[in-house]
């Protein structure tokens, strides 16, 4: 019997490449066998003929350009990397989850690719994405349980980390699709600041909130990834050698939309958090949490409609039914209101910033999801307990912090400073440690198997 779930350290896996102690063909078998054992019941990679052969003809390439031994060889030397089908990448067809023709889709590599290549990465492939990044699912299961849903848009970059396909993979967040599936799925996600990750080469779905992010099985994996593509990284010296952040609790409507399970847990993972030492603030925000809602949805249906402008008036009759009411309730949005909710959303980051400080928070905490992976498979779950803080650019990153009863797992999400990318890792590796600490003392169910 084959374990659907896997643990690939990116951190252990890229020193070894880079130390010799791997080669980037062997990691390529590594990955095309885990991809044929596991993924016709996960789903998570776009099928592609030929993917070993590809992948080995690069990794004999990247190994035989090497001349610069462990000491030059660049930071993600021969590691695979899933790259969420609405990106670009040179020699791969870009579908974005469609029935559009790929001729009609494709571009330039997109620049976040670029970066990967550049740092010696090597591209295992394209994951599923839900069409266009907005909200009709893909083919993807949860590898948890594969009832379940993975999530949504980047459901395939994060099951395929989840099941154990490659240590890296490339997603994007507009509203919560980096966020969420991380919290269904098990692993660690982590959505930069606003515009820290060029997005050139990559299908809009709104660009006023569309962020590349990446996944791993922990924070020091996303670290090492975020050195590589993240604008102006400045280097951090390693948690616990400064003082330990606040922690807000965004207490109102919207820390009320979130599930009685995930509240709970919730609940816990804040009197563990204290026990170790950190200050946790419950602070009263967002009493607008309805017009926030509308604000964000104004702008994101205005931007989803006019990004397909060119594709819906010829292709409309093959885009599916979730795409086409979005794209058809954007036509019904007015340039003043959209003007309007620009200007709503403006004065909504003054004032979450204004409270953030007021209040003394370093971070925000809140469920990554309003509980655990639904058993729907028509659905990529709700995106709700991301909305606020995809609205305001703000960094985040979702921790495993526990399991449901089903046995499903359950995230934490932490919400820095915009601009502070840095520092939220940094805080995310501190609270990582403790939540791990506490780990045996929640629930677990054996992994599953096909």
């Amino acid at each position: 019997m084959t374990t659907l779930l896997g643990h690939r350290s990116l951190v252990q896996e890229a020193a070894a490449l880079r130390a010799g102690t791997d080669d980037p063909v062997t990691a390529v078998h590594r990955s095309c066998d885990r991809i044929d054992a596991v993924d016709p019941l996960v789903r998570a990679f776009v099928p592609e003929a030929g993917r070993r052969t590809r992948l080995l003809e690069a990794a004999r390439t990247r190994a035989a350009e090497d001349a610069r031994g462990a000491a030059g060889r660049p930071a993600l030397y021969g590691v695979p990397v899933g790259i969420k089908d609405i990106v670009h990448a040179d020699g791969l067809p870009t579908r974005a989850g469609s029935a559009l023709p790929p001729e009609v889709l494709g571009g330039p590599q997109a620049t976040v690719v670029d970066r990967l290549c550049a740092a010696g990465a090597l591209i295992a492939g394209k994951t599923v994405t839900a069409e266009f990044a907005v909200t009709a699912p893909g083919p993807t299961r949860n590898p948890h349980h594969l009832a379940h849903t993975p999530g949504g848009s980047s459901s395939g970059s994060a099951a395929a980390v989840a099941a154990g396909m490659v240590p890296l993979a490339i997603g994007t967040q507009t509203v919560g699709s980096m966020i969420r599936p991380a919290a269904y799925c098990g692993v660690v996600g982590f959505k930069p600041s606003y515009g820290r990750i060029p997005v050139a080469g990559v299908i809009p779905n709104a660009a006023s909130f569309d962020t590349l992010g990446c996944y791993a099985t922990d924070v020091s994996g996303i670290a090492l990834a975020a050195s590589v593509l993240v604008d102006g990284w400045r280097a951090q010296k390693p948690a616990g050698h400064g003082p330990r952040p606040v922690l807000g609790v965004p207490v109102g409507p919207y820390l009320e939309r979130a599930g009685d399970e995930a509240l709970d847990a919730f609940t816990a993972q804040r009197e563990v958090l204290r026990a170790a030492g950190y200050a946790v603030h419950e602070v009263p925000v967002m009493e607008d949490f309805e017009q926030i809602v509308a604000q964000l949805f104004t702008m994101n249906r205005y931007e989803v409609a006019r990004a397909h402008a060119d594709w819906f008036a010829r292709f409309a009759d093959v885009y599916r039914p979730e795409t086409t009411a979005a794209v058809r309730q954007g036509h019904t949005i007015e340039d003043t209101d959209y003007a309007a909710a620009r200007q709503r959303r403006a004065a909504f980051r003054e004032r979450l910033a204004a409270e953030r400080a007021a209040a003394g928070v370093d971070l925000w905490i809140a469920p990554s999801a309003t509980g655990p992976a639904p058993a729907d498979l028509t659905t990529t779950g709700s995106s709700i307990m991301c909305l606020p803080w995809s609205n305001a650019g703000l960094p985040a990153v979702s921790l495993p912090a526990g399991h449901a009863a089903n046995g499903l797992p359950l995230g934490l999400q932490l919400v820095g400073g915009s601009g502070a990318d840095e520092e939220l890792l940094t805080a995310a590796a501190g609270i990582e440690d403790v939540l791990n600490a506490t780990s045996a003392a929640l629930p677990r169910t054996p992994a599953p198997t096909a």
